[in-house]
């Protein structure tokens, strides 16, 4: 029961996450350096630092903890930083590839480096007992992850450039494929980040990795504002924040997304609090929610009509490619 209770809570994180885009939508008379900057300020810093006070034992402090071991704040956000150029470079994904395919590509390589690489850390076997079945699941994601690339393909072959247009006003495949195989790359350093970051044994088993994924997400932050600045000043877009006939509509559709977007990771730390640390399901845990993603994406992807007009035989691939996903979902708990 504990475990169909965690699984639960992490697809209501995830469920979130993929709807964070959504908001994005609405923001109006912003460029895309300006939305993605105030966006990130609740999504990397508002947000997880409210998260991380929940972590806090009474009669302690979020800087005592966030400072007890400082090789490991600074190692946590360093894999942030690092993440950042994923977070930064899964935003272009999607503006050339869709919600659908941008993040099903990303999340799918980011489910699998960010699953692999805290294992193989630790110096898990990967070829023998519970590592052979962390390696197998990894490899159903990757399958389907490959399915539902593959689908985007035949889309992009079937659809004449104004169809291509009216869905993804960007699209480019080429340069949206290489795009979203780095942001996979880089996302994946976030879960390396959340098992370097301190620990707070005398917190609450459901909030004990908020005060490390503040850290990774601080350091992501800083990542994207560089970026954000640098792309307003070369742009000339600073002027954006002027716009006071829209700002508060932006600022209310930001903060939403921002929000929407932390529910993962917030729903992933409470979820894993009801799984075994010792099983397999905890170290698939990353594999979980980001495989929950691609397939959240792509219903997103369905509803806003960047599927519309694609044939029977690549609707059928999509399918499959989401039911070897959701079957990856379950195959830990099969042993």
């Amino acid at each position: 029961m504990n475990n169909i209770i965690g699984l639960l809570i992490i697809a209501a994180g995830s469920f979130g996450q993929s709807s964070s885009y959504v908001p994005i939508n609405k923001v109006k008379d912003w460029s895309w350096e300006s939305f993605w900057l105030v966006q990130g300020i609740f999504a990397w810093i508002v947000f997880p630092l409210a998260g991380a006070f929940l972590a806090v034992p009474e009669g302690a402090s979020l800087w005592q903890i966030l400072t007890s071991d400082p090789e490991a704040a600074l190692t946590a956000m360093g894999y942030g930083v690092l993440w950042g150029v994923g977070g930064l470079t899964f935003g272009l994904s999607m503006r050339y590839l869709g919600v659908a395919m941008g993040q099903s590509i990303s999340l799918g390589t980011c489910a699998a480096f960010g699953t692999l690489f805290p294992a193989i850390a630790a110096g898990t076997d990967l070829f023998h007992g519970d590592g052979l079945i962390l390696l197998l699941g990894v490899c159903i994601t990757i399958a389907g992850i490959a399915v539902i690339g593959y689908a985007g393909s035949l889309r992009s072959k079937n659809l004449s450039s104004e169809q291509k247009s009216r869905a993804v006003k960007e699209f480019a495949l080429t340069k949206g494929l290489a795009v979203a195989l780095l942001a996979g790359v880089m996302s994946a350093c976030f879960a390396l980040g959340l098992a370097a970051g301190p620990v707070v044994e005398d917190s609450p088993a459901l909030f004990k990795t908020l005060p490390a994924t503040f850290l990774v997400t601080i350091g992501g932050f800083l990542t994207n504002a560089a970026y954000c600045l640098f792309q307003n000043a070369r742009h000339r877009t600073f002027s954006d924040y002027a716009r006071t006939a829209v700002l508060p509509g932006n600022l209310f559709f930001c903060a939403l997304a921002g929000l929407l977007w932390y529910t993962q990771f917030f729903g992933l730390g409470i979820g894993t609090g009801f799984f075994d640390r010792d099983s397999v399901l905890y170290a698939f845990a990353w594999c979980i929610l980001m495989s929950l993603n691609v397939a959240f994406s792509n219903v997103w992807g369905l509803i806003l009509k960047e599927w519309k007009g694609v044939t029977a035989k690549t609707a059928a691939v999509l399918v499959a490619g989401l039911a070897i996903l959701i079957f990856s979902l379950v195959f830990p708990n099969l042993f």
